[in-house]
């Protein structure tokens, strides 16, 4: 290899600065126009080139008066001589040149630096901001109650970072448009990979309150979560503190997911949560509005708090210490107790789980006024057996007919019509008959054939493999439409619960008086959200979810208060410990159609607020089984 020659050295070291962008160019232009002033200022003194009114000048004057005319072409009207005159247009002439030059350089240098600024690059300097990594269609429900959380708690200045493999313009667009309560609270946009430790880096993860990890629409988006929340624990150092919350859509990886985040992880099993709820839901009425009320940070949320006053007070005692909040549990140590049993005493360090509009209003109080001639004695009769309809076939069939048969009673039936021959595989649970239709679930023949008035429940589940959810919810609809008419046909109260695939196909559906609808992307992320304020909440949802242990049911009213008896809600929750449960709330079947009135499910009542209860109505309350 030949030795580089002068003329390449400098040609390589000229390409050297200007590959380090706008100010290295500016600078290397800068020189070359002193040089140019020093070079023209040393002709006129050599060439003796001076102006006709003088004999000889001073080099600097001349170096300053051949720099105030590069910069000003009309600083040369005034010369004299011809001989100053053009190596005066010659300074000019190369002044416009450089200050053209200048001019260009700096309007590329700032539309490079917005090109950079669009392309969302740029370090993030917030500090207890939420992180969310990654984009999925939970995402604008979460901001939306991520948002609503914020101004619920005074969070001025808070701010929300979404890091995603997306354009950040078009992010911006999307979120500026589909979240609109965003009230102070403000988005931030960065693109980048969310597998990628450095590209994390950009977000600030550290100083962040908690982190969501959103798995997108990859086709095995467990893994795609798995993966990022191990760029994650690789971007922070250990002990950071910083909570990281995602949702698994199988269960199976549960195990390999709490494995990442060293214990700083908070893993929900969405899919079988959504599961276990469908399966809560199809044998209570009303149940799902209760879960979205509950979940919902417009409403009242889940709290933990300590009250030392309570020290030595049983649970009972706790439940009628509280006017304007719903004491369900205690929290001892890592173990959180629902409904435990009325005897159970306030241990110190104990927290309680109680429900809340806000934290202000959980205040200690004297118990309040029992109206003991109101509480009802009746009993609740002994359980028989039912029969339940599910109508259409998903992936998780086989989990809702297991969860549903945990609560049947002995002898019950499960009926599923599908158009999918893979139905005639499920197996029969223990202690519940299986039987199994295939054909069309929008064939009104069909429905009419199989004896709908026969049915307590009836189940109609969404398509989820179907590639547009718009028309898997589309069949839903008329599956509905269909059933309605039957029973309007033959007079007949159906209780039905329906699977959509999107939140706005919610309003179309209440047309057809299906009694509650499970949207599981719309309750996914409102876990999430939860969650992403209070990681703990994870282990509260399991046990509200789970088929063993205290659960949320809508018992009738006239189990807890005799009908048309007027009492306060400290009334109906003095009813319910007496039977070994805590009452939340109420629902009015006067309201149940009403979505202004949150379908007439109340949660959280002021405790001293009279009441009245009737036939029909509901009493919210956590107990361990239905009977």
């Amino acid at each position: 290899m030949h030795e580089p020659k002068l003329r390449e050295r400098l040609q390589y070291a000229f390409d050297t600065v200007m590959s380090r962008g706008t100010v290295a160019i500016m600078g290397l232009l800068a020189l070359g126009t002193l040089v140019f002033v020093f070079v023209i200022a040393l002709i006129v003194m050599l060439l003796k080139a001076f102006p006709e009114d003088a004999q000889e000048g001073d080099f600097w004057d001349i170096v300053w008066g051949n720099l105030m005319r590069t910069l000003d072409p009309g600083t040369m009207g005034a010369d004299a001589g011809w001989g100053f005159r053009l190596l005066m247009l010659t300074v000019t002439i190369g002044g416009l040149i450089i200050v053209a030059s200048l001019i260009g350089i700096v309007s590329g240098g700032f539309d490079d630096k917005m090109a950079q600024l669009r392309k969302g690059r740029s370090r993030v300097i917030e500090k207890d901001h939420t992180l969310i990594l990654g984009w999925s269609p939970q995402l604008f429900l979460l901001v939306d109650e991520i948002c609503q959380a914020n101004a619920d708690q005074g969070g001025r200045g808070r701010a929300i970072v979404v890091l995603a493999d997306r354009d950040k313009v078009e992010m911006e667009d999307a979120l500026r448009e589909k979240v609109t309560g965003r009230g102070r609270t403000r988005i931030i946009c960065r693109t980048g990979d969310p597998t990628s430790p450095a590209d994390i880096q950009i977000a600030n993860p550290l100083a962040a309150r908690s982190v969501v990890v959103l798995s997108g629409d990859s086709n095995d988006p467990d893994a795609a979560a798995i993966k990022t929340a191990l760029a994650l624990t690789h971007a922070l150092p250990e002990g950071s503190g910083v909570p990281l919350v995602a949702a698994l859509h199988d269960s199976a990886n549960l195990d390999a997911a709490q494995l990442v985040g060293r214990g700083e992880s908070r893993w929900l099993p969405a899919t079988m949560l959504i599961r276990r709820l469908t399966a809560q839901t199809c044998r209570q009425r009303g149940l799902s509005s209760v879960y979205a009320e509950l979940l919902d940070f417009a409403g009242d949320e889940i709290y933990f708090t300590e009250q030392p006053a309570l020290t030595g007070s049983t649970y009972a005692d706790a439940l009628m210490r509280f006017a304007d909040a719903s004491v369900f549990g205690i929290v001892r140590g890592t173990v959180i107790m629902l409904n435990p049993a009325a005897d159970t005493v306030v241990a110190q360090g104990d927290q309680l789980v109680v429900l809340a509009s806000d934290n202000s209003e959980i205040r200690l109080g004297e118990p309040g006024p029992v109206t003991a001639g109101a509480i009802s004695r009746v009993q609740a009769p002994p359980p028989a057996a039912e029969h339940t309809l599910i109508i259409g076939h998903n992936a998780g069939i086989g989990e809702v007919i297991d969860e549903l048969s945990r609560y049947l009673p002995a002898g019950s039936e499960i009926c599923v019509l599908a158009d999918d021959e893979r139905v005639r595989s499920l197996i029969e649970p223990e202690g519940v008959s299986l039987r199994v239709v295939v054909g069309d679930t929008t064939s009104k023949t069909l429905l009419w054939s199989l004896e709908i008035a026969q049915y307590d429940h009836i189940v109609v589940l969404a398509d989820i493999e179907h590639p547009d959810p718009q028309i898997a919810d589309a069949r839903t609809l008329v599956t509905l439409l269909h059933l309605r008419d039957i029973a309007s046909r033959a007079q007949l109260q159906l209780n039905i619960v329906s699977e959509m695939l999107d939140d706005r196909n919610r309003e179309l559906a209440e047309v057809t008086r299906a009694d509650d609808f499970i949207v599981s992307d719309r309750l996914i992320g409102l876990m999430l959200a939860q969650v992403s304020e209070n990681p703990r909440l994870v282990e509260v949802f399991d046990q509200l979810f789970r088929s063993e242990g205290d659960e949320i049911y809508l018992r009738p009213a006239e189990l807890y208060l005799v009908p048309g008896a007027e009492a306060t809600f400290y009334t109906v929750v003095a009813a319910a410990a007496a039977r070994g449960e805590t009452a939340i709330g109420y629902r009015l079947a006067a309201q149940s159609w009403s979505r202004p009135n949150s379908y007439g499910v109340h949660l959280n009542p002021n405790k001293a607020a009279a009441v009245t209860l009737g036939a029909g109505d509901s009493v919210i309350v956590l107990a361990q089984d239905e009977h």
